[in-house]
């Protein structure tokens, strides 16, 4: 019986102790406090140069057409969630979250909702990569003028 509660002991605490995380990555807070920046700059539209300096170069394009395209844009986080190295599964102070974007489209002045998922990847300070993902056919669909119009 003693050598049953010793397994049991042990199989116990092997248990709690891989459910244990550590905490999250050292970078994890200030990244998510440049993503949530990097979305009210977005949504604002006040200064362009200083989102685009928190970016890599090549994005740039893509956040200015997003502008040109979209007014009154507003991200609301659901969550902010801590990224992992997909290679290592370690936490590598990326930062995920699932939000909702509503704005009005400029040429049509629809308003619109989307719910969508994101990942920003952080390296030296500065976001390196972004994955959107959300429904982008049925997005365009709900923009383009009716028939009406």
């Amino acid at each position: 019986m003693k050598y049953l509660n010793t397994i049991t002991i042990m199989i116990f605490l092997f248990v709690l102790s891989s459910c244990s995380t550590g905490g999250n990555h050292p970078d994890f807070e200030a990244n998510v406090e440049k993503v949530q920046t990097f979305l009210e700059l977005q949504g604002s539209e006040a200064d362009p140069q200083a989102q685009l300096d928190m970016i890599q170069a090549e994005f740039g394009e893509y956040l200015i057409g997003w502008q040109d395209a979209m007014e009154d844009v507003v991200y609301t986080a659901t969550n902010y969630l801590p990224g992992v190295n997909p290679e290592t599964g370690v936490l590598d102070g990326s930062v995920r979250s699932y939000g909702t974007w509503t704005g009005v489209h400029s040429e049509t002045g629809k308003s619109w909702e989307l719910s969508s998922y994101h990942t920003w990847d952080f390296k030296d300070g500065q976001i390196v990569y972004g994955g959107d993902y959300f429904d982008a056919g049925g997005f365009l669909a709900s923009l383009a003028p009716s028939e009406e119009e």
